[in-house]
């Protein structure tokens, strides 16, 4: 079982215009909803790509409520979340159907009690136990302390399951000391965490800061990754239009999988790669196209930088 940490639930909303134009009414042509958050998202891209996976973090209010009976019907997927009196929030995503742009808005979510932060943390450690790896992602809600990333990825290493982090800001750079397995950053978060916008120094500084390796999403160029097995580079083939939410979450799932079925570097990361960019052509995060993925897992370049170490 892997498991996938949400500590900021959502429901997610995708609304789609014809053409988005600040200070004027839209007619939306399309709306949908699902459940939410990096880590849910992660989940379900693992479960479509065949591995039990269970998910946890808080949900609460009617808004929880629609995130855990959606969750329902999602197969492979089993919800381990932990409710809280505060209400689940929600994100808006306005795609603009001519351009392929994404409007991006993002509720801050409910403010936990330490009562609530100590019982996940129990629950936490209990689902580890029967976990293969788990997925630490996305922002931390209100009243849940900053570090809290780093006292999970310290419980993780404790009884040996696997810890990849996504997230940003200062929960990265104390989960990062923390030595988590992978981290897996955008360009702007590794920027900010290293203080340099070159990402081959970046990703560099970033492992000697205590990641065991790190990943970097480039966005339309592909990912750079630092291993302890050398420095790499996957080069999607061509660029793909579309919405990119989500996208780095199917990349995380991607080198999540390969880690639980101990792939070679260039292999989890290929998958990530096409993962990513399928995901550009689904309709919301948390799912790609299939057919795409199949087909672009085999386009990715995957190259060794030699001179990176």
């Amino acid at each position: 079982m892997i498991l996938t940490v949400t500590l900021n639930t959502a429901l997610d909303i995708t609304y789609r215009v014809r053409a988005l134009r600040p200070h004027s009414s839209h007619r939306v042509t399309e709306v949908t909803e699902r459940p939410g958050g990096k880590g849910l998202n992660v989940g379900r891209v693992l479960a479509a790509l065949g591995h039990e996976v269970t998910v946890t973090g808080f949900t609460g209010g009617a808004t929880g409520r629609t995130v855990r009976d959606q969750l329902t019907g999602t197969a492979g997927v089993v919800d381990a979340l932990v409710p809280v009196e505060g209400s689940t929030r929600r994100t808006i995503a306005v795609v603009d159907a001519g351009t392929g742009d994404t409007t991006q808005l993002n509720e801050p979510g409910p403010a936990i009690t330490a009562a609530e932060w100590s019982a996940f943390q129990e629950t936490y450690e209990h689902l580890l136990r029967s976990a293969s790896a788990v997925a630490l992602c996305g922002s931390l809600p209100p009243g849940v302390p900053v570090g809290a990333y780093a006292q999970l990825v310290r419980t993780a290493r404790t009884l040996a399951v696997p810890v990849l982090l996504d997230t940003s800001g200062e929960p990265l750079r104390r989960g990062v000391a923390a030595r988590p397995d992978i981290v897996k950053p955008n360009a702007e978060e590794l920027a900010e965490l290293t203080g340099t916008h070159d990402p081959l120094q970046a990703t560099r500084n970033a492992r000697r800061r205590g990641a065991h390796a790190v990943v970097a999403s480039l966005g339309p160029d592909g990912l750079l990754a630092h291993t302890p097995d050398g420095h790499w580079r996957a080069t999607p083939p061509r660029r793909i239009p579309g919405n990119p939410t989500g996208a780095g979450d199917s990349a995380v799932a991607g080198l999540l999988s390969g880690l639980v079925e101990n792939l070679p570097w260039p292999a989890r990361l290929a998958r990530a790669a096409a993962l990513s960019m399928a995901t550009v052509l689904a309709p919301t995060a948390g799912e790609f196209d299939r057919s795409a993925y199949e087909t672009l897992v085999n386009q990715i370049a995957v190259t060794k930088d030699a001179t990176a170490a």
